[in-house]
């Protein structure tokens, strides 16, 4: 007999692996409900999707290899204790909050475990501190923007399908089932941002609807809605509502915008960005501002910031605050460093940190970033920090040389998830500062180039994570390096 996909089992679930997997180990004999009698050890394991440690499953085979297999639950037998009722209706099928049935301690305490094991394991690094994780102080409504995607093509549950409901299918706004790129799940209510958010998204469906607009296809390339974007501040209670479309209409523009401003006195801006783009990114080739200044403005610590529809601002603001002060901390700043701040964005970091040192200079990829961070320096009267716009994925050290640049002290790098390339991990090592702080939303990636420093000379003194997403399996962490 030999186990197959497709095949159901039952497993015990021992360990929670990265990105919400739970892991059994057993012995192929097990699985194929063969009594073990020869004291083999179980070293077969099993990722399940949808399981926590603690419990017991059973679990449909999806894919089979030589030494694990992957699974998805089907069925719970017995629950962990650690479970807990999921607060949304879409729970399982919305693919955004993998974790809400998990309580949020565990939820962090897995996190910590998870990063240990990339930098013990993957990384095979040792002898460094490993700090306690900083939990968000919110679990829900912490976000500052939500992305919503309008689509012609609509996902229905099961339960939709199994009723007699009669649905508008070549119409959704909402959120991407997971792995699915071409249909949307129309969702009325989300618990990640404010209740008025989960309004403003209801009336915007019901208002295009009731007009009959077309929605753009990813498979035609026509139709005119794409995303609606909304963009809340925290400290400042700005609203902005960004309306993506394949196209200007200024008269369906204006009469959304008078509608949604008599509906929603809060709102004080709105924007619609236009993108010629055949990709589904919710940036457009260029804006049109509808009302109010076209801006958010919204505070990390003591220091102010513009925000524009397509700026990077760190979407838990509460908890950037603690992200940023754990790299301030880690980067133990005299107040007379030259600092790098690579992939700087809006300049949240560098202008954060910039009481604390003689100089920034910050680089940036994206121009528009880059223009942003300028103005929020003049905002807060900052004079010490330079902005600087690089391809931080060919090499920014030509940029550095050709401006002739004090060679840093501390660098300060915050990439994007797939963390840096080789060229900019070439130009660091060059420059050779004495201390590196290393800020990821992906602790693979991070480790893959904190390896890479090692081989030049670099040790790991320490690293923390910080929950910036509670519900989702997301982690940051803040690591140092010193040479």
């Amino acid at each position: 007999m030999k186990i197959k996909k497709g095949d159901i089992v039952q497993l015990q679930i021992e360990k929670y692996a990265f990105e919400g997997k739970g892991i059994a180990k057993v012995s192929k004999n097990e699985l194929l409900g063969i009594n073990d009698t020869d004291g083999a050890e179980k070293n077969y394991v099993v990722f399940v999707h949808g399981s926590y440690p603690g419990d017991v499953v059973k679990a449909r085979l999806t894919k089979i290899k030589k030494s694990y297999a992957e699974a998805i639950t089907t069925e719970i037998i017995s629950a962990s204790p650690d479970r807990v009722k999921a607060k949304c209706k879409y729970f399982g099928v919305c693919g955004g909050c993998k974790q809400q049935d998990l309580s949020y301690q565990k939820q962090t305490e897995y996190k910590q475990l998870q990063v240990e094991e990339i930098f013990y394991k993957l990384g095979g690094l040792s002898n460094f501190i490993v700090e306690k994780i900083l939990p968000s102080d919110d679990v829900y409504f912490y976000r500052n923007k939500m992305e919503f995607s309008f689509s012609d093509k609509r996902w229905l549950t099961k339960k939709e399908i199994a009723t007699e409901d009669k649905f508008q299918k070549n119409f959704a706004l909402g959120l991407h089932i997971p792995k699915i790129f071409d249909k949307v799940h129309d969702v009325d209510e989300c618990f990640l941002q404010s209740e008025l958010s989960n309004s403003i998204l209801n009336f915007t469906r019901k208002f295009f609807l009731h007009r009959n607009t077309s929605v753009y296809s990813t498979k035609t390339h026509t139709g005119y809605l794409r995303n609606l974007v909304i963009r809340q501040s925290y400290h400042t209670k700005d609203l902005m509502v960004n309306l993506v479309t394949s196209e200007e209409n200024d008269e369906l523009l204006k009469e959304y915008s008078e509608n949604l401003v008599n509906s929603y006195p809060a709102i004080t801006t709105i924007v619609n960005n236009i993108s010629k783009k055949l990709s589904a990114v919710a940036v457009g080739d260029y804006e049109k501002v509808y009302f109010g200044s076209g801006y958010i403005f919204d505070k990390i610590g003591d220091y102010t910031f513009r925000i524009s529809a397509n700026s990077f601002f760190q979407t838990n603001t509460k908890q950037a605050e603690k992200l940023y002060q754990t790299a301030l901390e880690f980067a133990e700043l005299k107040g007379d460093e030259i600092v790098y701040d690579l992939y700087s964005g809006a300049g949240t970091i560098a202008i954060y940190i910039s009481g604390k040192t003689k100089q920034v200079f910050a680089f940036e990829s994206v121009q528009s970033a880059v223009e942003d961070a300028i103005v929020n320096a003049k905002l807060n009267n900052i004079s010490n920090v330079k902005f600087i716009t690089a391809d931080l994925y060919k090499s920014f050290l030509p940029v550095a040389q050709k401006n002739k640049l004090p060679y840093p002290d501390v660098m300060i790098i915050d990439p994007p998830r797939s963390g840096m390339h080789n060229n900019t991990v070439d130009d660091v090592i060059q420059l050779s500062p004495r201390k590196i702080v290393y800020v990821s939303c992906n602790p693979t990636t991070q480790v893959r180039d904190i390896k890479m420093f090692s081989d030049a000379g670099y040790k790991l003194i320490k690293i923390r994570p910080v929950d910036m997403f509670p519900q989702t399996y997301h982690i940051e962490n803040v690591a140092l390096l010193i040479k």
